[in-house]
C-alpha cells in the first residue's frame, strides 16, 4: 500500500467512526465534505516519513498519529474559512463548507473534527497506552494555546503581533505535531524532532506568502490576497519575491540539516527535498502585486 493510499484510507475510517450510528445527515455530510478530497495531505505525510524513518513498529498507532492530525487540520481550515475570520467562498476548489451547508453547520463541523481527531487517538491505546497519551498531548499543545493553532488565530486579534510567536503557532505548530508525532508513533522521543518540525512549518509559511502573491484563485483553490486584505505579516511583502525564495530555500537547507539520527534519515531527507521542489513556486500564473 502507498503512502497516500494508506493515509487515505486512515482519514476515511476516521471519518466513518464520526459518521455512524443515527446522527443528524447535514452535518455527516459536512465531515465527508471537509475531508474529502484532501488535498496534499502534507502533515500526515511528513508524520508518516517520520515514523517510517524511525522504525514503524505499531503501523496502526501511526496511522491513527496520521488521521488525528489531517482531522485537526481540515478543522482549522473549515473555522478559517468562517465569515468571523477570513470569510473565504472557496476551499480546494470547491465551495467552503460554510457556504456549502450553512455556517452553523460549518462550525459543528470544525468542532466535531477535533474532537474525532482526539477519539481515534484514544481508540488505539491498546496498542501502546503510554506512546498513546504522548501522542494525545503532543496533538493538544500544538492545537491549542499558548503555541498552537488557536494561539495563531488569537494573535490576528491583537494591536501588536508578536511576528515569531504567530508563525510558528499558526503554520509551524502542525508541522511541529507533525515530525514529533511521527516520532513518538515508533517509540522516539518527541523533543529531538522540534527544530525538523519548525523549519518544515517556516518554509510552508514562507512558500504560502509567495503562492498567495504571484497564484490566482483558480490555481491555488481558495482565495487570494487574505494576508492584504486583513492586513496580516507577509514575507513577500518584507523580503520582495526574490528575497523570499532565498529565504525559503535557506529554510529548506537547515531543515534536512536538522534531522535527527534515525535508520531511515537518507530516506527522509530525500521525503523533504521532494517536498521542498513542491512548496517552491515556478510557474506564476499571474504578475505580482
Amino acid at each position: 500500500m502507498g503512502l497516500q493510499t494508506r493515509i487515505d484510507a486512515a482519514v476515511s475510517r476516521a471519518i466513518a467512526t464520526g459518521r455512524g450510528g443515527v446522527a443528524p445527515s447535514k452535518l455527516s455530510a459536512a465531515l465527508e465534505y471537509s475531508t474529502s478530497p484532501g488535498g496534499a495531505r502534507i502533515r500526515p505525510t511528513i508524520l508518516m516519513s517520520v515514523a517510517m524513518a524511525c522504525g514503524d513498529d505499531k503501523p496502526a498507532l501511526s496511522d491513527a498519529a496520521a488521521a488525528a492530525l489531517e482531522l485537526i487540520h481540515c478543522a482549522s481550515l473549515v473555522h478559517d474559512d468562517l465569515p468571523c475570520f477570513d470569510d473565504a467562498d472557496t476551499r480546494r476548489g470547491k465551495p467552503s463548507v460554510h457556504r456549502a451547508f450553512s455556517e452553523p453547520l460549518a462550525v459543528l463541523a470544525g468542532d466535531s473534527l477535533i474532537v474525532l481527531a482526539f477519539e481515534v487517538l484514544a481508540r488505539e491505546a491498546r496498542h501502546d497506552p503510554m506512546r498513546c497519551a504522548e501522542l494525545v498531548l503532543t496533538l493538544a499543545r500544538q492545537t491549542g494555546m499558548p503555541n498552537g493553532i488557536c494561539a495563531g488565530q488569537g494573535w490576528e486579534s491583537e494591536a501588536q503581533i508578536d511576528l515569531s510567536a504567530y508563525h510558528r503557532s499558526k503554520t509551524g505548530a502542525l508541522f511541529i505535531a507533525a515530525t514529533q508525532m511521527g516520532a513518538v508513533a515508533a517509540g522516539q522521543e518527541a523533543e529531538p524532532w522540534f527544530e525538523l518540525g519548525a523549519r518544515i512549518g517556516e518554509a510552508f509559511q514562507v512558500a504560502d506568502d509567495l503562492r498567495d502573491t504571484l497564484y490566482d484563485a483558480e490555481t491555488l483553490g481558495k482565495p487570494v490576497g487574505q494576508d492584504d486584505l486583513h492586513g496580516r505579516p507577509n514575507a513577500v511583502a518584507a523580503l520582495g519575491v526574490d528575497g523570499a525564495i532565498r529565504r525559503l530555500k535557506d529554510i529548506l537547507g537547515g531543515a534536512i540539516a536538522s534531522i535527527p539520527a534515525c535508520p531511515g534519515e537518507a530516506q527522509l531527507a530525500e521525503m523533504v527535498r521532494k517536498q521542498a521542489e513542491r512548496l517552491t513556486p515556478v510557474a506564476p500564473a499571474r504578475s505580482t502585486r
